[in-house]
């Protein structure tokens, strides 16, 4: 791969933002083969604001997705990755959210961001515009991450009618809970039963909330702890990911890992050339 130099810093978010906001991480990635970077789906909405030269991004792996260019972007729950043009070179920080913070942060349900990528600026406004000056005017991570959280706060804030999270069906919100505590290894009518619904009513409100099924949801959690076994530094063989992550056969993980990132394992393993840099 010749000299390359990958820096990946991660940060919790201020206390108050924490049942909104996962994690930031800032990246530098330098001396990598120009490639196609596939932005898997998982739990969280992710938000990347470009510190170097615009984001290219299509919805798509492969499909012919039209590639869209972005200063910084906001993305929805998905149910396939999104495909990152690259030159080899990557610089920027990455926000995640829960599902049930995208009320606090952006004002709206996540299921109105589902599928999408959209201009954080048309979010947050001149908010936004202001967060995006401040991450390239600060020299230290840490400056960038402290921008973050006064930023983040002061939209947290810009929410009318108290809590934004407690509009949320406490029955949707405990779903979420235990989808996520399970790794999608859970029965959605064991969840529905458990909550006093039927499934289908349970599927109702889940979508319209988070943007996904249950169902769906499920498999993106399982989708998402195959992919973290798989971009290890030492990842086990796949017929192990498989089993580990509650699929039936190895047969049964290709074929989800075809459908969320376009390509079969192997060539994902081997088109992906930022694999192991965070």
């Amino acid at each position: 791969m010749g000299d390359h130099t990958d820096t990946s810093i991660c940060a919790r978010p201020a206390p108050a933002l924490r049942r909104y906001v996962g994690s930031y991480v800032g990246f530098d990635l330098r001396g990598f083969p120009a490639g196609v970077h596939c932005g898997p789906p998982g739990r969280m909405l992710t938000a990347v604001i470009s510190l170097s030269g615009p984001l290219e991004v299509a919805a798509g792996v492969d499909d012919g997705s039209p590639v869209t260019r972005f200063g910084s972007v906001a993305g929805g729950l998905m149910r396939r990755s999104v495909a990152i043009h690259h030159d080899g070179r990557q610089e920027g920080v990455r926000v995640s959210l829960t599902p049930l913070g995208a009320r606090a942060v952006y004002g709206m349900p996540a299921a109105d961001l589902a599928h999408r990528l959209v201009p954080l600026d048309e979010l947050f406004g001149a908010l936004g515009v202001e967060l995006v000056d401040r991450l390239r005017a600060a020299t230290t991570w840490a400056a960038r991450f402290a921008a973050l959280d006064e930023l983040l706060l002061r939209a947290v804030g810009r929410s009318a009618g108290g809590d934004p999270v407690a509009r949320v069906r406490p029955e949707v919100a405990e779903a979420w809970r235990r989808l996520v505590a399970a790794r999608g290894r859970i029965q959605v009518e064991r969840v529905a039963a458990e909550l006093g619904w039927s499934r289908r009513y349970l599927t109702e409100r889940f979508r319209g909330e988070v943007g996904l099924s249950p169902k769906a949801f499920a498999r993106v959690l399982r989708f998402e702890h195959a992919h973290e076994l798989a971009t290890t530094h030492d990842p086990l063989p796949w017929a192990d990911v498989a089993t580990l992550c509650g699929y039936a056969d190895q047969a049964h993980l290709v074929r989800d890992w075809s459908e969320f990132t376009g390509r079969s394992p192997t060539a994902w393993r081997r088109g992906e050339v930022l694999l192991g840099t965070g």
